[in-house]
């Protein structure tokens, strides 16, 4: 946790000091108005919020101590039970869907909230997210905080969060995920970096959650590159299976500095030592990584590429990259790289994970192009086809063909809700192909393919 910049800090101060000032508060310590609160609430959290977000864009990692500093009373608890939201969705939860660690900041707020004399306002605007933090959380756990208050009011409202159907995995893998769709449009993550082999070990999970989280272009990494840097040059926690995982991440996401490129490429010679071992656990990984569904760009492999020759690990890694790096430069559809692709191929075990990798990755490439591809340009592709059955041709792989088959599916089935008319040309052409192709790659037979072009009739009403 960094501590929270002065000039943020600034913005803090003085929006307490309007809340202090508000017409809106001073009526409601006068009256005690249910209404008043959320008056006052309406004319300052959407300015608070708008302060959270600029600091979780620019500065992430001070999240937590901006947090805390709306614990002071003179924010009057407003914007907190947005907090008790974010801190819910940090903790990162194992296959039995509960927290891997315990959660100190949600402890530390809900006891901040238990002592402020507006808890009955914010009470109000909490119940779910106590109740999904207590399902994640060990009965111990809740059982300690609850005896930290004395306030039989209180400890009677967080007791009464505790869910019985919530104690069923089943059960808390849905509300959890029902949860986290509400502050999908948010950002609010936030982590720790690690110092020493007991830090990574503890913290590994928020810390990937955080870095996959933050890959996306739309938000500003400036201020993370010193704690990339110390992470990439930390000598003692690289003899660790987290560590590879995490420098992957790093490599293929994040555009590092020159000073950054240059360690990271001194760390993975390092790792370098055992070349057939470091190989393999990194297509391991990087495999499971696209099972996860976490998507390798070209962008991402180029960004590989370059660390991993500045790096000089020569053998079959660099090998696969130099691939890569041909791929998204000639593209695909190039003599070139078809060629490459056909000799690397074969000079790997058909399922390998190098080939397993280098499948996927051709795919992502016909996968970007199809699904970007207008339906008023399906000649292209029909042209394209002919390098998708070249690669069918190279791979002989069923899955990979199966993915090609429901792909190309997907694209026809576009096709064929805007080109309605029967006797139109477009509609002819595309199911002359469409039979033609599908037949001879074994992706459909004679019926399926009737019934893909057969107009469904609605039903008559009764």
């Amino acid at each position: 946790m960094e501590a929270l910049d002065k000039k943020y800090l600034s913005e803090l101060e003085g929006i307490k000091a309007k809340i202090q000032a508000s017409a809106h508060l001073e009526k409601y310590l006068d009256e005690e108005e249910d209404d008043d609160y959320k008056a006052l609430a309406a004319e300052f959290e959407p300015e608070i919020q708008e302060l959270y977000l600029r600091v979780a864009n620019d500065h992430p990692l001070q999240l937590e101590s901006f947090e805390k500093e709306l614990l002071d009373d003179g924010y009057e608890g407003l914007y907190l039970p947005k907090v008790v939201g974010y801190a819910v969705l940090r903790g990162t939860v194992d296959a039995n869907v509960k927290y891997r660690q315990p959660q100190d900041h949600f402890r530390e707020i809900l006891l901040d909230i238990a002592n402020s004399a507006n808890f009955e306002m914010i009470k109000q605007r909490i119940g779910q997210s106590v109740q999904i933090g207590f399902a994640l959380s060990s009965d111990i756990w809740i059982t300690n905080l609850v005896e930290k208050i004395s306030n039989k009011r209180v400890r009677s409202f967080l007791e009464s969060q505790k869910s019985d159907p919530l104690r069923i995995a089943s059960n808390r893998a849905i509300a959890f995920k029902k949860y986290q769709k509400q502050f999908e449009s948010l950002n609010f993550l936030s982590t720790e970096f690690p110092k020493t082999p007991g830090d990574l070990k503890s913290n590994y999970h928020s810390l990937r959650a955080f870095l996959l989280y933050r890959r996306d272009e739309q938000y500003n990494n400036e201020s993370l590159q010193k704690h990339l840097l110390d992470f990439i040059s930390n000598e003692s926690i690289r003899n660790n299976d987290d560590y590879l995982e995490t420098m992957m991440i790093i490599g293929m996401f994040y555009d590092l500095d020159a000073n950054a490129q240059k360690e990271y490429a001194k760390a993975l010679s390092s790792l370098n030592a055992d070349a057939d071992a470091l190989k393999d656990a990194f297509f391991f990984k990087l495999s499971s990584f696209r099972d996860e569904g976490i998507r390798v760009t070209a962008e991402s492999d180029q960004r590989m590429a370059k660390l991993i020759h500045e790096a000089k690990i020569g053998g079959n890694l660099e090998d696969y990259y130099t691939l890569m790096e041909l791929i998204h430069t000639k593209g695909y559809v190039d003599e070139d790289s078809i060629e490459a692709v056909r000799k690397y191929h074969d000079q790997h075990d058909g399922l390998s994970e190098e080939n397993e990798n280098l499948r996927s990755s051709i795919f992502t490439n016909f996968q970007g192009f199809l699904d970007n591809l207008e339906t008023d340009s399906y000649a292209e592709y029909f042209q394209i086809t002919k390098t998708f059955i070249l690669y069918i041709n190279i791979f002989s792989n069923q899955k990979f063909n199966q993915d090609v088959k429901d792909l190309s599916l997907r694209y026809i089935k576009r096709l064929i809700k805007v080109y309605t008319d029967k006797r139109g040309r477009d509609y002819q052409d595309i199911k002359k192909f469409v039979k033609s192709t599908f037949l001879d790659l074994n992706f459909m037979n004679e019926k399926q393919l009737v019934e893909l072009f057969k107009t469904k009739r609605k039903k008559k009403e009764a």
